[in-house]
């Protein structure tokens, strides 16, 4: 099982990697939306990890045009923020089609639960 971790800060995509290698997952990185939709285009992944706010192409129209392409894709949406604070946005990146929503900072068990779950749910 592959899973595709957007974000822009690069602690947080590693801790990311760490947990989800850990957990038995391979793991492909994207700096930004754009970025990984090109990686995701060549090679479509299980499930993707986005963080909401960043540059170039923020998350929430990265889950709308990841949902467009596959609509079975799971997707989990982590924000941190912003100026308006999470609760702003997660719901909308549940409207978009997030399958969860965590706000940081996250317990990483919790996270690599919700993985687990949503992929043995395929």
């Amino acid at each position: 099982m592959r899973i595709l971790v957007i974000d822009d800060d690069e602690q947080m995509r590693t801790l990311l990697r760490q947990v989800m290698e850990w957990a038995g997952y391979e793991v492909i990185e994207a700096g930004n939306g754009r970025e990984g939709m090109q990686k995701y285009r060549k090679q479509p992944v299980d499930l993707v990890i986005t963080d909401l706010i960043m540059p170039e192409q923020e998350g929430l129209e990265t889950i709308s045009s990841l949902k467009k392409e596959c609509p079975a894709l799971k997707i989990i949406a982590i924000s941190g923020g912003g100026r308006i604070g999470p609760e702003a946005y997660l719901p909308a990146a549940q409207e978009l089609g997030a399958d969860r929503v965590f706000s940081k900072p996250f317990d990483v068990r919790e996270l690599a639960e919700a993985v687990k779950e949503l992929l043995s749910h395929g």
